[in-house]
């Protein structure tokens, strides 16, 4: 059985590993044909929130960059004025249930995304499997709510939407096979609203706009300090991530001139309960925002470095036309 890391390496191309496993990829691509036609038919109910809603995701597994576009969409919505409402499945919780995620809820209950996004963006978010379930939850909760944004859930058609945001990370479509044989959920190009992409613009007539990420200037730690990433350079760190992409965040802090005296990548989600703890070689704990929602009850003096992102101007204007022509439909 291909490892993890085998998957990911054969994704970049169409070698002999990807090519033993395409024939799984027609079986699992007929699933999803199939999926969309029992939703196309009304066989399998689609049911609206009552309010528009945006729906950020990939069509990707892995990282594609998701939760900071969902808040940069946030943000945006909230300075025009729109009273903005988040959900979420909110994957790896111990938890079943639909519930709200406050700034104060343990990562383990609702989920490190949305914790994270409860804490970053003001606004109200819920989780739930059921996307509607969190809706309507978040309605119930705050009735003034105006707009839907649901981090990920392309793929989970039973929320209806009304406007589909697709983000793709510097890989685009990989070698363009569907899972087990390529990183593809779902055929691509599909029908989508509108693209963010990182690397090389994707195939498909949706308006694409280009996205860049990069690392903040500073980081944070769980006592509330910041300090500049200058002020960490020539100290041996310990850098972990427990995300899709390890590797990028550890050349994003290299690329800012840190030194990092070991490197741990840790499986995505990683809940931290086994986690052996910090190196000895090294003087400080440098970890991603995803994973500080975490960590930080066993380690607050871990320094957490945000991911920031910037998107082409022409973007939040097609958004809004996107948002404003559904809404008259």
């Amino acid at each position: 059985m291909a490892s993890s890391c085998e998957l990911q390496t054969a994704w970049r191309r169409r070698g002999p590993l990807a090519w033993a496993l395409w024939p799984l990829s027609l079986l699992y691509g007929a699933l999803v044909l199939l999926r969309r036609a029992l939703y196309a038919s009304g066989l399998l109910r689609q049911q609206h929130a009552g309010i528009p809603v945006i729906v950020v995701g990939n069509v990707i597994a892995g990282g594609a960059g998701k939760t900071p576009v969902t808040l940069a969409v946030v943000r945006h919505l909230q300075q025009r004025g729109l009273t903005v409402g988040i959900v979420s499945r909110g994957y790896g919780r111990s938890t079943q249930d639909c519930r709200e995620a406050t700034p104060e809820s343990p990562a383990h209950s609702v989920g490190d995304e949305p914790a994270l996004l409860a804490r970053a963006s003001g606004a109200p978010v819920f989780v739930a499997r059921a996307r509607i379930d969190a809706v309507r939850a978040l309605r119930a909760r705050y009735p003034a709510t105006q707009v839907i944004v649901c981090d990920d859930g392309l793929q989970h058609l039973a929320l209806a939407r009304d406007v589909e945001l697709c983000v793709f990370n510097d890989e685009g479509t990989g070698n363009g096979f569907l899972l087990p044989a390529g990183p593809l959920r779902e055929p691509w190009p599909r029908k989508v609203d509108l693209v963010l992409y990182a690397g090389a613009r994707p195939a498909g007539p949706a308006p694409a706009f280009a996205l860049q990420r990069r690392l903040a200037d500073h980081a944070i730690n769980g006592h509330g300090e910041c300090m500049a990433l200058t002020a960490l350079r020539g100290q041996p760190l310990h850098a972990l991530a427990a995300v899709a992409r390890p590797a990028d965040f550890f050349a994003m802090l290299q690329a800012q001139g840190l030194t990092l005296a070991m490197t741990e990548a840790l499986p995505d989600h990683y809940n931290f309960e086994s986690w052996n703890g910090m190196s000895s070689a090294a003087k400080a704990l440098i970890c991603t925002e995803k994973d500080a929602v975490k960590l930080w009850a066993l380690q607050p003096q871990a320094w957490a470095v945000p991911l920031e992102i910037s998107i082409d101007e022409g973007f939040f204007p097609a958004l809004e036309q996107a948002l404003s022509l559904s809404s008259n439909h």
